[in-house]
């Protein structure tokens, strides 16, 4: 204690101390205003509570004396606070569901949100009663500080099983958030200005139409149909902003700009309906620097945040920290607290349905948002019941906007999906269908039989500027080492070269596409990728060769083929490479239906027609049938079984890890994470880290391959190929995630 009063952390850089009283109401408020859009507000008393009652321990008098000892310069054993708050929430006056979820807020806030039975059995042992007196003495005493601005409690929503674990996880997101901003504010108050200093959705709604009207300048000098198109894409978007909040469809086919429609649809959604952020969701890490960076260079780079694996500060541990070093990686942890988000399917879907403090901050934050999938085809198919339910929720309960945007647009209407069929899409271009008849860039065509690896190297030797995509990496690395063999230059692109090379390769593709428009001679280009490249990646090839595979992929693929319809026509050939295996388990059942209604429909050319992904999908669902829940995520949510629900919700079922490979600035990079391990530095770092499989590093690092640096990222110790990326690793984490 300090003066009679009950300090909350150690003193700042200032000397400063942080009272409790003033963290824990300052915490209640911030926590109750993140709640506000949850139900229309009928539940900001529960964040009140839950900011007012997660440090209450701390007034135990061990817990001052730590704080003591740290102040001087000591290692203070620590003394458990979360516990004691929870013990006095299970005494609150309210229903007894609310009374539990509110324990498990507060018991988690460090350590994660965990199941009632070992809620119940862990919070049994704190009943000191003179402990439990001086929490109710001290919370009486806080209450009455702020009686004026403590926010009724409102009659309870009557809430479903399932309802209840996503509101306990959105609570939970709140706190954390309110929480580590206060302790942020002491230790870091330079912090809080910074994060005050973002532009406004009207201000950026204003850059983009400035932007705009440039392109479209631009645009009318070269007047193609492929500009038409996007010009009227853009313009539905715009007339579609101010309909009600739902579920929206966004239609469009490859190549017909809905990476720039859909925010102008986002922009004005959000100022129409006083949304509070755009959250922008796309399937893979390597390609979402692209689109954030477009959303950059329109937008400016001070409102967009992107975050994916390879952003996220390393885990420091579940405990607070009060290390300098280690708690500024906590305050770290990102709470997407700008106006535009741009994430990964891997990072947003798995936080929705997490346990852990570091991934479920952000969460309150898609509340009261537009939330768009871009490649939307890509919805976890084994997960695909929880995954809509939660989006369901979402859009009817916290205030959110859900758009899917795809040429490939998936069917719902599955018998074994009975939960969303309430579930009603608005498509926001009505008349999507004549676009894809106006931008028919492409033939189809399937090389016959099975076709061995040595004849595909062979034909793709044969063709001046050619892609060529493969399944999986290992197929691809196989093919590039033929080439090479034959004495033919590629290059190569997988997750497994890190992302400033994969710039480097892209830069010098496009420069190559570039030049070889122009009259004259042509610069020899053969690239093989694995299914990187086909989402939204800006490449625009004469020729395309594709594996077969599900038959959005193919469609994917195609849209890198004459994508400004410069050519009359684009040629893409599929094949069936010899000896490759389809994915075993249910993800097999892609690969056999794409080949049943490829020859059903006559052949490839059925592909250049949208409604042949509603059969698709409808069909693939039905085939699933109950393997759309797995494994039986909708059943833990109801048991508010967090830690399982977190366990078997995984996108990726194996773990992945970090790891740093030595290209290009690496080191200067790494040094300056050394010195300061911010997030800032930790971003500075990411084009310089690769992910790789849990398992196979834990073999790396008895192999000597990689060495664990200490600082939550491994270095790649191994040969780094300057055409293929680390050496000796096949499975590339991306490789067929649907």
């Amino acid at each position: 204690m300090f003066n009679g009063q009950y300090c909350s952390h150690s003193k700042n850089g200032l000397g400063n101390r942080h009272l409790l009283d003033e963290h824990l109401i300052s915490a209640a408020e911030m926590a109750s205003r993140f709640t506000a859009p949850f139900y229309r507000g009928s539940f900001t008393f529960l964040g009140w509570m839950a900011g007012l009652l997660h440090d209450l321990g701390k007034c135990h008098p061990g817990f001052q004396e730590y704080l003591k000892v740290v102040d001087q310069g000591g290692r203070g054993e620590k003394v458990p606070h979360s516990p004691w708050g929870a013990a006095l929430a299970g005494c609150l006056q309210l229903p007894q569901q609310l009374r539990c979820l509110l324990g498990l807020i507060i018991y988690g806030h460090h350590s994660g949100l965990t199941e009632p039975g070992d809620y119940s059995s862990k919070i049994s042992t704190y009943t000191s009663k003179e402990m439990l007196t001086r929490m109710h003495l001290f919370l009486q005493s806080l209450y009455n500080e702020c009686l004026l601005q403590v926010p009724r409690a409102a009659s309870w929503p009557d809430l479903d099983a399932i309802q209840l674990e996503m509101l306990g996880r959105m609570v939970f997101s709140a706190l954390l958030d309110a929480d580590r901003l206060d302790t942020e504010a002491h230790f870091y108050p330079e912090k809080r200005r910074l994060r005050e200093k973002h532009p406004s959705l009207e201000e950026l709604a204003e850059r983009l139409k400035q932007d705009q009207k440039l392109l479209l300048e631009k645009a009318a000098r070269n007047p193609t149909v492929v500009n038409r198109v996007r010009k009227e894409v853009y313009e539905a978007c715009l007339a579609a902003a101010s309909k009600k909040p739902g579920f929206y469809r966004l239609t469009v086919p490859t190549g017909g700009g809905k990476t720039r429609s859909s925010l102008a649809y986002a922009l004005g959604h959000a100022i129409f309906h006083k949304k509070r952020r755009i959250i922008f969701v796309l399937p893979y890490t390597s390609i979402i620097d692209q689109n954030a960076r477009v959303y950059r260079e329109i937008l400016g780079s001070e409102a967009v945040l992107e975050y994916h694996s390879q952003t996220a500060v390393p885990a420091v541990g579940d405990e607070e920290a009060d290390d300098p070093q280690l708690l500024r990686l906590q305050l770290a942890e990102e709470n997407w607290d700008l106006p535009v988000i741009v994430t990964t399917t891997v990072q947003l879907l798995e936080s929705l349905f997490s346990n852990k403090p570091s991934r479920c901050r952000k969460i309150h934050r898609i509340a009261d948002s537009v939330l768009i999938f871009d490649e939307a085809q890509t919805l976890p198919p084994l997960l695909l019941k929880p995954t809509l339910d939660v989006l369901k929720d979402l859009v009817e309960n916290y205030g959110t906007t859900v758009v899917l945007s795809t040429a490939t647009q998936p069917a719902f209407n599955s018998e074994f999906l009975p939960d969303v069929q309430g579930m009603e899409f608005t498509e926001i271009v009505p008349d999507y269908q004549k676009h894809f008849e106006l931008l028919k860039r492409v033939e189809y065509c399937l090389l016959p039989g099975q076709v061995s690896l040595e004849y595909l190297a062979e034909e793709l030797a044969g063709h001046e500027q050619v892609l060529v995509i493969m399944n999986t990496r290992k197929e691809a690395i196989r093919l590039v080492d033929e080439l090479v063999r034959r004495g033919r230059e590629c290059f190569h692109l997988s997750t497994l070269l890190c992302g400033a090379h994969r710039r480097v390769i892209l830069d010098e593709v496009r420069r190559r596409l570039d030049l070889n428009k122009r009259p004259g001679p042509k610069s020899p280009l053969l690239l093989v990728s694995t299914q990187v490249v086909e989402a939204g990646v800006d490449l625009d090839f004469p020729l395309v060769y594709r594996a077969v595979g599900p038959l959005d992929r193919i469609v994917q693929a195609a849209g890198r083929c004459n994508r400004e319809g410069r050519a009359k026509s684009g040629l893409v050939k599929l094949f069936i490479l010899e000896g490759e295996k389809a994915p075993s388990g249910p993800y097999k059942a892609w690969f056999e239906l794409a080949r049943v209604i490829l020859s059903e429909r006559g052949g490839a050319g059925a592909l250049n027609y949208p409604d042949i992904f509603k059969e698709y999908f409808s069909r693939l669902f039905n085939l699933l049938g109950g393997n759309l829940d797995k494994h039986g995520v909708q059943e833990l949510r109801a048991e508010l079984n967090y830690p399982a629900v977190a366990e078997h919700y995984r996108l990726i079922e194996s773990d992945t890890v970090p790891v740093l490979v030595k290209y290009g600035e690496w080191d200067k990079a790494f040094r300056r994470f050394e010195l300061r391990p911010s997030r800032e530095e930790w971003r500075q770092l990411q084009p310089y880290i690769i992910n790789i499989f849990r398992r196979e590093a834990e073999t790396y690092l008895k192999d000597g391959l990689i060495t664990d640096t200490g600082k939550g990222v491994y270095l790649w110790e191994g040969l780094y190929d300057e055409t293929k990326g680390i050496s000796g690793v096949f499975r590339d984490p991306a490789d067929l995630i649907i």
